[in-house]
């Protein structure tokens, strides 16, 4: 077994549509940092799924649903923290709007 610390999400603005933005492909992941920031002058919401493999991003995995963020705040979503996707498990979020929410994520891909 093998562990690789690595940016999961390289630094990026969330898309106003569901959007996969990172997939756990034959590692199991463990996501270690997850942040978000609203640079827009406006509140911004930002949604966020955990799916796995063969499913599609919907209620049935939405773990952070409309989370609201203020003008020039960051959150680092703990409950997003310490979640470990399988293989074939990806990261899909969608923002309120296209140019309001940058996003990043890091940690750990393990092979086996």
């Amino acid at each position: 077994m093998t562990v690789y610390a690595k940016v999961l999400i390289p630094a990026k603005t969330a898309e106003s549509a569901q959007t996969t933005q990172y997939t756990s492909t034959n590692v199991t992941t463990i996501i270690d940092k997850f942040t978000a920031t609203n640079y827009s002058a406006t509140a911004a919401t930002i949604s966020v799924n955990l799916v796995t493999l063969a499913d599609t991003a919907g209620n049935q995995n939405l773990i952070v649903k409309t989370k609201s963020l203020q003008p020039a705040e960051t959150y680092t979503f703990p409950e997003i923290v310490g979640q470990i996707l399988a293989p074939g498990g990806f990261i899909s979020t969608i923002a309120s709007a296209a140019t309001s929410i940058n996003i990043r994520a890091s940690g750990r891909e393990i092979t086996q």
